[in-house]
């Protein structure tokens, strides 16, 4: 069987897949590139809205390595909490780093029209799959530039945008994911519904809160306070950057914006 006959194989596979379950969809996209996401999906089969999830970092989720391994149950916020937004109603499509961005996706990468062709895909893909139903794009930390980027390219082809713990100040991190992120962004660029959500405690130099209030403006914000003490460095996801302890309230409160049901925006 050739590569893309493999591919449509395993992407046919997914689509049959019972509710409840987990599947790596992989699609293609430009020139030969791959692009997969990990689909989790509500239990009851009625799912009220999608999103697609961009993890921080470099974007390299290793799916095909980790799915097997368990190792997707900690980590990244958006990739530990999956399952949360699918017992939310939330079918989850967690989008790791395509085939020819294997080492990292570096914000360059992020902020591209390729990105932005790669998402449109995958979009068309869960929309084929649950028609009908809005989807939304929802980054963290770095995942925002993704998430920012995409939703200002693509309209009012996704019904929403979330933003958490966002990657709005300049640091020494600039060198690390290849140029700068959201410090230079309009958020009145992105033509769809944005919600923003921040801890407040986040200790994250290229995060802060307080540039995260100041930008929101008339944006709805999502206040996040306590949680567990940080297992981690201040800028990884097992710290109040990744809402380490808060993360079932935090995925409800987006979730219920998302389904349009009344949510809390300040979480303590």
């Amino acid at each position: 069987m050739s590569k893309s006959r493999l591919i449509l194989a395993v992407a046919c596979l997914a689509l049959s897949a019972p509710a409840g379950a987990e599947d790596i969809v992989i699609l293609p996209t430009r020139g030969g590139a791959t692009q997969s996401y990990l689909l989790s999906v509500p239990a009851d089969g009625k799912p009220q809205a999608v999103a697609v999830l961009f993890p921080g970092g470099p974007g390299k989720v290793d799916l095909e390595r980790e799915a097997g391994r368990g190792e997707l149950a900690r980590g990244n916020f958006l990739v530990r909490t999956r399952r949360l937004f699918a017992q939310a109603g939330v079918v989850a499509a967690v989008v790791d780093a395509p085939s020819d961005q294997a080492r990292s996706m570096y914000n360059s990468f992020r902020k591209s029209q390729a990105h932005a062709e790669d998402m449109r895909a995958v979009i068309g893909d869960l929309k084929k799959r649950y028609a009908g139903l809005p989807v939304f794009l929802v980054g963290t930390s770095m995942g925002t530039v993704s998430a920012a980027h995409v939703g200002r390219a693509l309209g009012t082809e996704v019904a929403g945008v979330v933003l958490t713990s966002s990657a709005f100040s300049q640091s020494g991190r600039r060198s690390r994911h290849g140029d700068s992120n959201l410090s230079d962004f309009d958020l009145a660029d992105i033509k769809a519904p944005v919600l923003l959500v921040h801890h407040r405690e986040d200790g994250c130099v290229t995060c802060p809160y307080d540039e995260a209030s100041r930008r929101a403006g008339k944006i709805p914000l999502i206040s996040v306070s306590g949680g567990r003490p940080p297992e981690s460095d201040p800028c990884e996801a097992m710290s109040a950057h990744g809402y380490l302890g808060k993360e079932d309230v935090t995925v409800d409160a987006i979730s219920s914006w998302m389904e349009k049901k009344p949510y809390r925006n300040e979480i303590n």
